[in-house]
């Protein structure tokens, strides 16, 4: 998040518009508004069981001249698209003809399930990627988020220049060596266990949706194309957002965040993550049958 803050400071003005997708990484919201500009929305529409971007919408919040940068979440948090190169194609067409930069948070990109692809934001075309910075880590991938290397990709040599000067002017490119021999070692030799890893997490994915669907039904899952986390909807119980957030703490004694907090499309949802051992699921998922049985059974 310090890279997309300092894009923010580097390329708008306080009081510039600066679009999101939601429900997306409550995060964004929060670095805008921390650093006086406008959130302006884009909701992501929910159909059947996936989102899709609305570009009707995107086209007429990027036509507006104090719009002025777009941060994409790609694979996104939370709901779980890897976006299509086509839908991308069509991000850049709009962002570039209204002069609109792109902040790719490419973060999840390792953690893509079989049948889908990351594409990365900038080999969409060179227009593209002169436009856009592109923001990884191997934080999620190798769950080493305490340690501190990122990466930043700036096809725009003004830009990189730009950006290269004012984080060695306060100092922000001074690694600990240890961070950078992590991250170094995580990608030159953690392929195996990286692919051990999404075989383990395409197998907690099936247990989570085959329980909700003969378990509880009234929960639904959101088709999960990337990341470790699902997007469950809990629209079908009929409680209320902050009643709902409450019920799950309180009630199914569990610990994952509520849907309000990516913004307020995210009402009735919430996320999870499904990176953990088997045994935490089928438990977390145990409690919210119990919890849920007897809200029905009150009812």
């Amino acid at each position: 998040m310090n890279a997309i803050s300092i894009l923010i400071n580097l390329h708008t003005e306080k009081g510039d518009g600066i679009i999101v997708q939601a429900p997306v990484f409550f995060e964004f919201r929060l670095t805008i508004m921390d650093n006086k500009r406008k959130v302006v929305r884009n909701p992501l529409k929910l159909v059947d069981d996936h989102y899709q971007m609305d570009f009707d919408d995107l086209e007429e919040k990027a036509a507006n001249p104090r719009t002025r940068m777009l941060i994409l979440c790609n694979p996104h948090n939370p709901v779980g698209r890897v976006w299509k190169r086509e839908e991308l194609q069509r991000v850049a067409e709009i962002c570039i003809k209204h002069q609109v930069l792109i902040i790719a948070d490419e973060i999840h990109s390792d953690i893509v399930y079989p049948g889908y692809q990351y594409i990365p934001f900038a080999s969409i075309s060179e227009a593209a990627a002169q436009q856009s910075f592109s923001c990884l880590s191997p934080a999620k991938t190798f769950n080493i988020a305490s340690v501190t290397d990122a990466m930043i990709v700036i096809g725009n040599e003004p830009y990189r220049q730009q950006y290269k000067e004012f984080v060695g002017r306060y100092l922000f490119h001074k690694n600990n060596a240890f961070s950078t021999i992590a991250m170094e070692t995580a990608y030159r030799e953690g392929g195996a266990w990286l692919d051990e890893l999404l075989v383990y997490l395409q197998a907690n994915l099936d247990y989570l949706e085959n329980y909700l669907k003969d378990s509880i039904p009234k929960v639904k899952v959101i088709k999960t194309e990337g990341t470790f986390l699902a997007w469950l909807d809990f629209r079908e119980l009929g409680i209320e957002t902050k009643a709902l957030e409450k019920f799950i703490a309180q009630e199914a004694r569990i610990a994952i965040n509520p849907g309000y907090w990516f913004g307020r499309q995210g009402a009735g949802f919430a996320r999870m993550t499904i990176a953990c051992p088997r045994s935490m699921l089928k438990e977390g998922l145990s409690r919210l049958e119990k919890a849920v049985n007897g809200l029905e059974g009150n009812g």
